[in-house]
């Protein structure tokens, strides 16, 4: 069973900066695409940033030029660097993996982490 954790939310005060983390477990054959969604109170849930096999990334208009999103091949693991947070940032974050396994369901979610920042 493969699984995504994340962590590395929390609070923080606008301007600041977190870094989310979200590591694939389980019998994994291979990853293709990993990305961050995000979902505020009342709000449908939508892309944050993504990244393919490949290395190509992908972002949100909201997020250019602040977060980053990067992944280690040899750890299953996405990251998510978020600089100059601001309020309209709060939400819960989820990671989103594509994953070959003896599943054969391919996309998988974490369980989602609370960012909340402060103004």
């Amino acid at each position: 069973q493969v699984q995504l954790v994340e962590s590395g939310g929390g609070l923080v005060q606008a301007g600041g900066s977190l870094r989310l983390s979200c590591a694939a477990s389980g019998i994994i054959f291979r990853i293709d695409g990993m990305g961050w969604y995000r979902q505020a109170p009342g709000k449908q849930r939508e892309l944050v940033a993504s990244i393919t096999s490949g290395a190509t990334t992908r972002y949100a208009d909201s997020v250019k030029g602040r977060f980053t999103i990067s992944r280690d091949n040899a750890k299953n693991t996405v990251y998510l660097q978020m600089n100059s947070l601001k309020p309209e940032d709060t939400a819960v974050y989820y990671c989103h993996a594509q994953v070959y396994s003896r599943s054969p369901t391919y996309d998988y979610w974490g369980q989602g982490t609370q960012v909340t920042v402060s103004s």
